[in-house]
C-alpha cells in the first residue's frame, strides 16, 4: 500500500540516485586498487630486503640475475626502498585521513618522498632495462617530485584541498612501481614464447605500470566524482 505522504520520484531524482551509486562504485574500485598497490609495494620491498640479506640459492636464472644486479648496488637500493616502504606505509593515513588535525603523516611524506625521488634518479644510472626504463624513471619520477612540491606549496599557502589533490597524485604515481609488477609477471610468464629477457622488457613494464597509475589518478582528481573541498578523502 502506497504511503500517501510519500514524495513522487521524478526523473531528476532517479538520475541523482544513479549518479550517487555510480560515484560510490567508482570510489570503491579505486580503494580496492589502492590497497592492492599498497600490498604489492610492501611485498616487493620486503622481498628485496630479504634477497639482499640472504640471496636465494634456488631462484630461476632470470630472477637470480636480478638479485645479483641489485646486490651489486645494495647501499643505493636500500637507500631507495626503505624510505619508499615508510612512504607507502604512511600513505593510507594521508589518503583516508579523517581529522584535519592529523597532519604529521603527510608532513613525513615530504622528506621521505624527496629521498625516494633523488635515489630513483641515482638508480636509473644503472637501469636494468637500459634507456627505455631510464626514460620512464626520469619522466614519472619528475612528475612525482613535481606533484610533491606542489602539495608542499599548497600546504604552505593553507589550501588543504589542492594540497590533498597534489599529494594524491604523488602517492598514486609512486605506487606505479606496484602496478609494474603484474606487468613484469606477464612478461616473465611468456618469456619462453617471446624469448624476451628482463633487460628487454623491464623498461616497457615501467612505462605501462606508471602510465596506468598516472592516468587513473589524473582522471579521478579531475572528475566530477572527486570529493568537494569540504570532504577531501577518497
Amino acid at each position: 500500500m502506497r504511503n500517501a505522504n510519500a514524495m513522487p520520484v521524478n526523473a531528476q531524482d532517479r538520475r541523482d540516485v544513479a549518479a550517487f551509486a555510480e560515484q560510490r562504485g567508482s570510489a570503491r574500485w579505486l580503494r580496492v586498487g589502492f590497497w592492492v598497490c599498497i600490498v604489492i609495494a610492501v611485498a616487493v620491498v620486503v622481498r628485496r630486503v630479504y634477497a639482499l640479506a640472504s640471496p636465494p640459492r634456488s631462484a630461476p636464472a632470470q630472477l637470480a640475475a636480478l638479485d645479483a644486479y641489485f646486490a651489486s648496488h645494495a647501499a643505493l637500493t636500500l637507500a631507495h626502498i626503505l624510505p619508499a616502504l615508510l612512504f607507502v606505509g604512511l600513505a593510507p593515513f594521508v589518503v583516508f585521513r579523517r581529522s584535519p588535525e592529523t597532519t604529521w603523516p603527510e608532513r613525513m611524506l615530504f622528506p621521505l618522498g624527496g629521498m625516494v625521488g633523488i635515489t630513483a634518479y641515482a638508480m636509473s644510472v644503472h637501469a636494468v632495462g637500459g634507456w627505455v626504463e631510464r626514460s620512464a624513471v626520469l619522466f614519472f619520477n619528475t612528475v612525482f617530485l613535481f606533484s610533491l612540491l606542489r602539495a608542499y606549496l599548497h600546504m604552505r599557502r593553507g589550501d588543504p584541498y589542492q594540497q590533498h589533490r597534489w599529494m594524491l597524485r604523488a602517492i598514486v604515481i609512486l605506487l606505479g612501481i606496484a602496478t609494474t609488477r603484474p606487468v613484469m609477471g606477464a612478461f616473465f610468464a611468456t618469456s619462453r614464447l617471446t624469448h624476451l629477457e628482463p633487460r628487454q622488457f623491464f623498461g616497457w613494464a615501467f612505462w605501462i605500470g606508471f602510465s596506468m597509475n598516472t592516468l587513473v589518478v589524473e582522471w579521478w582528481v579531475r572528475s566530477k566524482e572527486y570529493p568537494a573541498p569540504a570532504a577531501t578523502t577518497v
